[in-house]
């Protein structure tokens, strides 16, 4: 069986606020290192409302701060609204304060509008285009320090802190393959080039000082209940939050609604169909047929699963019923 992990979006619930969001992830985090989840990570977005983990490595500080055991880390960082150098520092930093703890998950979207990723990066160079050169910039920062190297990252010389290429396309799988890196796709919401990514990266895998074999973590939306019937009320804020999303409205996740699918015009049923083409929905037995179905099928070494449910104890009881179907170990 694969390994099992989280991936979560902080979010802002309606009639909510980013610091009650951020306490619950922390909260979840706590979970899930009892339940024997293997990492915790946070997405960088901006100028979204509705997703408290903007200031990312602030906020996996926060989460690695009231864990003891469990990974932390982003996935991921953005990596074109960033210097690599200043995140080689803050993610030193994470490492030196909770040592062989962090992961460093790496995008080369810009995780917002084209307007917001300008102010974030302003006039710096850099961007998309350039996203080999600068993951291979930051890595050299984690490397041990030559004689005469004129930039130094401190906190983070040294410190090798493990990278991961995340991607939605064949790209992120052809330079994770290059470079020898473990490979995340974003199959929870992109799952279109899925077998074709996995093609590039187990095709082109060149081995690497940080790993020797390919080692795919594949995104999963999945939200369970004690029954398939709640499962599927409980993911109706999912579907409107990426209905929401596509369509230009985006805010804080709503409260589930009953009979919402069926209600939907069907170019929304499409869109839906399109994104959580992979999802898994349901009561602890079809839970645990989707994951492992879906991990078998693509031959995954890990799942990271996000999951956006409305109430915050209900979203700890879905991922209790993931880690009893599948038989975690509890901590």
């Amino acid at each position: 069986m694969p390994l099992l992990s989280i991936l979560d979006l902080a979010p802002v619930a309606e009639g909510s606020n980013p610091g009650q969001a951020l306490r619950n992830s922390r909260d979840l985090a706590q979970h899930a290192e009892r339940l024997g989840y293997t990492r915790f990570w946070l997405a960088e977005h901006h100028n979204m409302t509705g997703i408290a983990s903007a200031a990312t490595s602030l906020a996996i500080g926060h989460v690695a701060e009231g864990t003891q055991t469990i990974r932390v880390g982003a996935g991921g960082i953005m990596l074109p609204n960033h210097a690599p150098l200043a995140i080689a520092e803050q993610f030193g930093t994470l490492e030196s304060l909770h040592p062989g703890r962090i992961d460093l998950g790496l995008g080369r979207a810009p995780g917002s509008d084209q307007l917001t990723a300008r102010a974030m990066r302003r006039t710096l160079v850099g961007g998309e285009e350039r996203f080999p050169q600068e993951v291979a910039e930051l890595q050299a920062y984690f490397d041990d320090p030559v004689e005469g190297q004129p930039v130094i990252a401190t906190p983070g010389a040294g410190l090798k802190v493990p990278l991961y290429i995340l991607g939605s396309s064949t790209f992120g799988a052809q330079l994770a393959a290059y470079m020898g890196l473990p490979f995340g796709f974003a199959s929870h919401f992109a799952p279109q080039q899925l077998e074709a990514a996995l093609h590039y990266y187990r095709q082109g895998f060149r081995p690497s000082a940080q790993l020797d074999k390919p080692y795919v973590i594949l995104g999963v939306n999945a939200c369970a209940a004690d029954t398939d019937e709640e499962a599927r009320y409980l993911f109706t804020s999912t579907q409107q939050a990426f209905v929401n999303l596509r369509t230009g409205k985006a805010g804080r996740l709503p409260p589930p609604r009953e009979g919402y699918a069926e209600t939907l015009d069907p170019a929304y049923s499409a869109i839906l169909d399109g994104v959580l083409s992979e999802a898994v929905v349901g009561g602890p037995e079809t839970v645990r047929n989707g994951l492992t179905s879906f991990a078998e099928r693509h031959g995954a070494d890990e799942l990271i699963l996000t999951t956006q449910v409305f109430d915050h104890n209900k979203r700890v009881r879905s991922f209790e019923v993931v880690a009893e179907a599948m038989a975690l170990t509890p901590a």
